[in-house]
């Protein structure tokens, strides 16, 4: 049975997206041990092998069943527009552990034998040390794992949200929720989103609007099913993982390169989506204050457009910049 959305009169109005590194970080984890979910992936899970070698995810894994229930406490929806990870790993080591007891029964349920294993005992028998255990896992597995590389996913999450705000500007909201993924289907008369997925269930907003959150890690899957007290939240893959690990060098046509020189040229080509400086920067591997200089030039001469997008300003291709960066025959 599909996922059922109920929006209520406000809720229209209260739709956000948000970011969440916590999120990415919960994503990963499980992207570890879900070999169809690793094939966009396979530069990264190169990069992070020794990294991961070095950590004990299984009591993380235990909690991610193939089917079924996972903790919200763990991986909530986001505190804010763009949270920070310190922040919201704070915000899940504050849980009272009273709430979590039936958190971690429902999970383990969705996995044979789990409760009864050993660490299924010990996460069921002390609920409060279990909450730190496994906090103290997320902050390693971030570190680790996501941390390295968020300039890149957040450049992507953010270039996402900025395509779907304008997506809603121009078309309303049943565009929007109509083209974020193919499970989605808006049933105008009764004002309800169905999401196709596994499992049942169903969530009056009741007010309280709904996040859209952009992931890098969920693909192929979209993931709802947050319970009250939890916002009601979409998590959803974001555009453009295809070329996520694409390294801009690979993909910068010579005879561009002679024409604007090899630098300015990477980042008129790494501008796939729309990009701040910081994040391009790390994404070229070169000094902001480099990047921003060409940046300047590019857009002065007509081949770049930016706005402001929250605490930073966001730069994409104009048409003829895009015709420009198009790969040619040398």
């Amino acid at each position: 049975m599909p996922y059922h959305l109920r929006f209520g009169e406000t809720d229209p109005l209260r739709i956000r997206f948000a970011l969440s590194p916590l999120w990415e970080t919960h994503s990963a984890v499980r992207v570890l041990a879900r070999p169809r979910q690793q094939g966009y992936h396979l530069p990264w899970l190169r990069r992070i092998a020794a990294a991961a070698r070095g950590l004990d995810l299984a009591p993380l894994h235990l909690l991610m069943p193939s089917q079924g229930h996972s903790p919200d406490f763990l991986y909530p929806p986001p505190i804010g527009p763009t949270a920070v990870f310190e922040d919201e790993i704070a915000a899940v080591r504050a849980t009272d552990p009273a709430l979590v007891g039936d958190d971690f029964a429902r999970a383990l349920a969705g996995t044979p034998g789990a409760a009864e294993s050993a660490e299924g005992r010990r996460l069921l028998a002390d609920p409060a040390g279990a909450v730190d255990r496994l906090a103290d896992l997320l902050t390693a597995a971030w570190e680790a794992l996501v941390a390295p590389e968020w300039p890149r996913l957040r450049a992507l999450l953010e270039a996402d949200v900025a395509y779907h705000s304008r997506r809603l500007a121009e078309g309303g909201l049943e565009r929007l929720l109509d083209e974020l993924h193919p499970s989605f289907d808006w049933l105008a008369e009764t004002a309800t989103l169905r999401i196709a997925y596994r499992g049942e269930h169903v969530r009056p907003l009741e007010g309280q609007g709904l996040v859209l959150m952009p992931s890098v890690f969920t693909w192929p899957d979209v993931v709802s099913g947050f319970d009250p007290p939890w916002q009601p939240t979409v998590a959803y893959p974001a555009r453009g993982i295809g070329g996520l690990w694409t390294e801009p060098r690979d993909r910068t046509p010579e005879a561009l390169g002679r024409l604007l020189g090899p630098v300015r040229a990477d980042v008129l080509c790494a501008l796939t989506e729309p990009m701040g400086t910081t994040a391009l920067a790390h994404l070229l591997d070169r000094a902001p204050s480099t990047v921003s200089a060409h940046l300047a030039v590019l857009r002065d001469a007509g081949l770049l457009t930016s706005r402001r997008y929250g605490h930073q300003v966001l730069y994409e291709r104009t048409p003829l910049g895009i015709a420009v960066s198009q790969p040619g025959t040398d």
